[in-house]
Parts: C-alpha cells; sequence; structure tokens
C-alpha cells in the first residue's frame, strides 16, 4: 500500500469519519466531531477545519445525518481516494488510519492490541502525546518564554521532558509537553519527569494543551513544582506476568 502525503491523509480521515459517522468515532476513542478534528489534524500539522470540510466533501455519499457539500461535484483527488479506499471495512479502515497518522505506526498499533486499555486508545494517545507536541512545535517560537530558541525533540530519548529548547551560550530548558481532552482534569508527572522538574527548577516548563474537545488553548508552568500546581504523591503495585518455557536437547 502507498504512503500517503499530508494531505492524502486528511481526505482518509475524512472519508473514514463521513463513512462510519458515530461508529467511526467510537472505533477511534473519540467523544465527538470537535475532538476527532482537533486531534488528527493538530497531529499532522494542518487545520482542523480544512479534515471537517473533507468529511463534509464526502457525506452526500453515505447515510448520515449531514447534507454535506452536496450542491458541487466531488473534488477529483477526493474521489480518488473514495475510489481507493471507500470500499474497506470499519476494521480495516480504522487500522489504516491510525497507522497513516500515528508517528510510530504499524508499532503504536501493535501496543494498543496487545496491551488494551483505557488510557492505551489511539484518541487518547493522541491526544496526551502526538498532538499536543505537534501543537507545541507549532507555536512555540511564537511565545515570549522561547523566542530564539531553537528546539530538539527528546521524546524517544526518556531524559525526563519532551524538548530541549537551545540559545547560543544560553543553559538550555526542558519542556514536558502535556495533552488534555477537557480544560479542566489531572496531570501527571512520570517519576523521572517529577525528578528532572525538581533538579532543573526554573529551566522546566510544563506546557499543558487543553480543550481538544472544542478549541484547543495551552497554559505554560515554568517550575511546575514550584507553581500553584499541587502534585499529590501516588504509588501503585503492579503485577508483572512473565511467561517460561523449558528448552530441551
Amino acid at each position: 500500500m502507498r504512503r500517503l502525503i499530508t494531505r492524502d491523509k486528511l481526505i482518509v480521515a475524512g472519508l473514514f469519519l463521513s463513512k462510519f459517522d458515530i461508529k467511526g468515532l467510537r472505533a477511534l476513542g473519540f467523544d465527538g466531531f470537535s475532538e476527532a478534528f482537533n486531534a488528527i489534524a493538530l497531529s499532522l500539522n494542518s487545520n482542523p477545519a480544512s479534515l471537517k470540510n473533507y468529511r463534509d466533501e464526502f457525506d452526500p455519499y453515505f447515510p448520515n445525518p449531514r447534507q454535506g457539500w452536496h450542491k458541487r461535484a466531488i473534488r477529483k483527488y477526493c474521489k480518488k481516494i473514495m475510489d481507493e479506499y471507500g470500499e474497506l471495512d470499519i476494521d480495516a479502515f480504522s487500522v489504516l488510519l491510525k497507522t497513516e497518522i500515528s508517528v510510530a505506526g504499524d508499532v503504536d498499533i501493535l501496543e494498543e492490541n496487545v496491551s488494551p486499555s483505557e488510557d492505551n486508545t489511539f484518541a487518547k494517545r493522541l491526544i496526551t502525546g502526538q498532538a499536543a507536541e505537534k501543537y507545541f512545535e507549532a507555536v512555540y517560537n511564537k511565545l515570549p518564554e522561547f523566542q530564539d530558541f531553537s528546539l530538539v525533540n527528546t521524546t524517544r530519548l526518556g531524559c525526563g521532558f519532551d524538548y530541549q529548547m537551545l540559545k547560543d551560550e544560553t543553559p538550555f530548558l526542558a519542556v514536558e509537553v502535556k495533552g488534555m481532552a477537557s480544560p479542566t482534569g489531572a496531570i501527571m508527572l512520570t517519576s523521572k519527569e517529577y525528578k528532572t522538574a525538581q533538579f532543573l527548577e526554573d529551566r522546566f516548563y510544563l506546557f499543558v494543551v487543553r480543550n481538544f474537545v472544542e478549541k484547543p488553548y495551552h497554559t505554560i508552568f515554568q517550575n511546575p513544582l514550584k507553581s500553584k500546581l499541587v502534585f499529590d504523591r501516588r504509588e501503585a503495585v503492579t503485577v508483572q506476568v512473565s511467561w517460561s518455557a523449558s528448552l530441551e536437547r
């Protein structure tokens, strides 16, 4: 299967949301269309309104409660995507969509199937990770705190923050990005993130992207452990299951 460019990924997502409607939202783990538009489009460095327009483009061709763009013919490049993917069932289509949108691709889908849980849904991972990070990448150089800084993505390094911010001889800044579906809710730091924040103090920033269900906005906390936020220590005991087998000669 060919790899899709960003515009085609948006079109495929619009086709999926039009064809499967509410069932499609549930298959991805979203509670509403605004949340899906925001999370998917921002994950692709795109405008949520563009994704909505692509969904509306396909609405006249599927049995859903919307009329969509029924007064004009479908655009050729959208028709090409519909001809190529429109016959997929919801299971195959959702796997395709998740793979194309997720940075980790097939690995992300594997994790979802191997470790199914409420916190491991596609929508949850997108909002708390990829979409929030792409939001930060799009706006950081417009913010007074990070003007003239260059950005290094450290999300895969496990160093206790998501981005290292660099500027000339200035000591680096660390930014940990969190995403929230709603305007309010709980923010959790891992033990490593917490200890890193303790060590770096004013050089550590917590960047929270909020309200994916409607219109995302952000709040910045410098030295979050000394801010208005109150972090409570929580400990959890988990059961680790392993499997063993004997090898014989």
